[in-house]
């Protein structure tokens, strides 16, 4: 061992397109080292590279005691289950029935597993680090390759006959928009419209290369509002932390991204809600990005490790 700094904390952002691992410490979201992984279509031999790689880590820095995972999903996060730390009915080809926490807790005898979806996980680093410190009423979500949301009510990661599915909300959509959706599952809900491979097929060409006045960018954002309003009715956060590569925009830009999906989300709201109707600019502090930006999920994951050994 060349270097040790004490007890050590792993970290995995489990993405759909990518795996972020890292080492940090007990405490903080200062990171001792990161490494990417494609995520690809087998998981044994993903999670293989993974844990060897954790164990090179741990012969540079120390002793691991505890591996916090964010993952994608849908995820068995039930104890006592026989499929606990597994993804489950993900439409991503490979991936289901995929086990995360056998692998690591093989590797790694002794280690503290923390486990919950790369939105929750994402929602814990906010709250600890970023957009959401102070708030123990919350929704964090992510606008990417899938649509994901987490967050917390209470102080509490949001939980219950399993983790949150908010991406999969059905929205009445555009008038006149006969876009079918690209979920498989459902078609036309929100994660079908909205989407970083729904706005691409919608419009025939990638985000980032979407002009900033085609068609697609309204009907992307009248949707996305919907979304904003039924998670506001439903939940009652007190902020709304919108992270994921959709929300840069493309040439469209994150600011105008956002000034629009806030318009659109006040229209919608039509005044009901006094809390964010009475203040001016409140929808400014009300609906944001993530302070952590792209880190959001690894920091997560680190949080969750952390707390792990509390």
């Amino acid at each position: 061992m060349s270097e040790s700094c004490g007890e050590l904390v792993g970290a995995i952002e489990a993405g759909g397109t990518k795996f972020i691992c890292a080492v940090g410490g007990r405490s903080g979201r200062d990171l001792l080292v990161r490494q990417q992984f494609a995520t690809g279509a087998d998981p044994v031999r993903l999670m293989a590279q993974v844990v060897r790689w954790f164990g090179v880590q741990q012969e540079r820095w120390g002793r691991l005691a505890a591996v916090g995972v964010a993952s994608f999903g849908p995820l068995d996060l039930q104890p006592g289950s026989g499929t606990w730390g597994c993804i489950t009915t993900t439409p991503k080809p490979g991936w289901q029935c995929a086990d995360l926490a056998g692998p690591l807790l093989r590797g790694f005898p002794g280690v503290r597993l923390a486990l919950d979806t790369d939105v929750n996980g994402a929602a814990l680093g906010e709250q600890r680090w970023g957009a959401a410190r102070g708030l123990e009423d919350f929704v964090y979500v992510t606008v990417g390759t899938g649509i994901g949301g987490g967050g917390m009510s209470g102080g509490r990661l949001l939980h219950g006959l399993m983790h949150p599915e908010m991406g999969h909300m059905l929205l009445p959509g555009v008038a006149g928009d006969s876009f079918p959706g690209v979920c498989p599952f459902h078609g036309r809900c929100w994660e079908g419209l909205c989407s970083g491979p729904a706005i691409a097929k919608r419009a025939g060409c990638a985000v980032e290369e979407l002009s900033a006045d085609d068609a697609a960018w309204s009907v992307t954002i009248r949707c996305m509002a919907q979304a904003m309003m039924n998670l506001t009715c439903v939940l009652s956060p007190r902020r709304i932390v919108l992270g994921g590569s959709v929300r840069k925009a493309g040439r469209l830009g994150e600011s105008e991204f956002f000034r629009r999906l806030r318009l659109e989300t006040d229209e919608l709201l039509a005044g009901y809600i006094g809390a964010l109707s009475l203040r001016a600019g409140c929808l400014e502090e009300y609906l944001v990005a993530p302070q952590l930006g792209d880190d959001a999920g690894v920091c997560g994951a680190l949080a969750l490790g952390q707390d792990a050994l509390l």
